[in-house]
């Protein structure tokens, strides 16, 4: 399972469909809110993601304060976190490596682009795929 977290509604469904044409039994849980998220991460309410997708802005609680509770957090750790952003900015792509993102992603311009990114990304991973 992918958990994506982005507050763009838009992104969110392209996200959604590279992912489907790339491996149609992967499932996606959608959120637009990093802080939301959490929450129902925590209450085990939705299963444990086998990656975690995180845009940097949004409102309430950002993607770095997101990214810092879930990697506080012993069950999370583990959890591949890739930021998924449209900052192309080195102290952004500085300060989420500290927080221990795992791989920083800059919002691909084509369909294309973000499915060979999100097929490149999943065959970096000894994890194996959902």
């Amino acid at each position: 399972m992918i958990l994506l977290i982005d507050d763009d509604a838009d992104d969110q469904e392209i996200f959604i469909s590279a992912l489907t044409q790339i491996d149609s039994s992967i499932l996606c849980l959608s959120f637009t809110d990093g802080e939301e998220a959490l929450n129902l991460l925590q209450t085990e309410i939705i299963a444990v993601p086998d990656f975690i997708f995180l845009d940097l802005n949004m409102p309430r609680f950002s993607g770095k304060q997101c990214l810092a509770e879930l990697k506080k957090s012993v069950k999370f750790k583990g959890i591949p976190v890739i930021i998924y952003t449209t900052s192309a900015a080195s102290k952004d792509i500085e300060d989420t490596r500290a927080l221990g993102a795992d791989h920083f992603l800059i919002k691909p311009s084509t369909f294309l682009e973000l499915q060979e990114s999100l097929v490149n990304i999943f065959s970096l991973k000894e994890l194996g795929r959902p």
